[in-house]
């Protein structure tokens, strides 16, 4: 098992090495390069810019039973489709209960854009935010190493 994160602009990095380490869970950081994403004792793999290519990167190394850290819905539809766990930034986990009807979300939100709506984008990121993450993620963590 190996941790993968969609590190274009993922606000939980260093959350997920630091919860990552007493575990000896190797993580992978995928960025492109109009991102600063070095980091200490892990994994960084710098591709070029262009539309999705950290995705199809990051999913050239991810395998069944892995974990992938991503906010992009298409990447967490791919990753469910190779058995990875998908978590995204605000703790929830992606399933496959749940990533039709955010595809479909989606969709809508992007049609509006295009018709020349606008619609209200995220908030900005909290304490709650990263604890309701490191909650989430431990307990991912937790259930994963126990039951390997």
């Amino acid at each position: 098992m190996k941790i993968l994160i969609d590190g274009d602009g993922c606000p939980v990095t260093d959350l997920v090495i630091n919860l990552a380490a007493p575990y000896n869970i190797p993580v992978i950081l995928i960025c492109d390069t109009a991102h600063v994403c070095n980091r200490e004792g892990i994994k960084t793999i710098m591709v070029n810019k262009g539309r999705d290519a950290t995705d199809f990167e990051l999913m050239r190394h991810v395998q069944k039973g892995d974990i992938i850290v991503t906010q992009d819905y298409g990447l967490a539809a791919m990753g469910l489709t190779k058995q990875a766990y998908v978590i995204h930034q605000s703790g929830m986990q992606y399933t496959t209960q749940n990533i039709d009807q955010l595809l479909f979300a989606r969709h809508l939100s992007q049609k509006i854009r295009n018709s020349g709506g606008r619609l209200k984008g995220p908030a900005k990121r909290t304490r709650d935010d990263d604890l309701a993450f490191k909650t989430s993620f431990q307990s991912l963590l937790s259930r994963l190493t126990t039951t390997n």
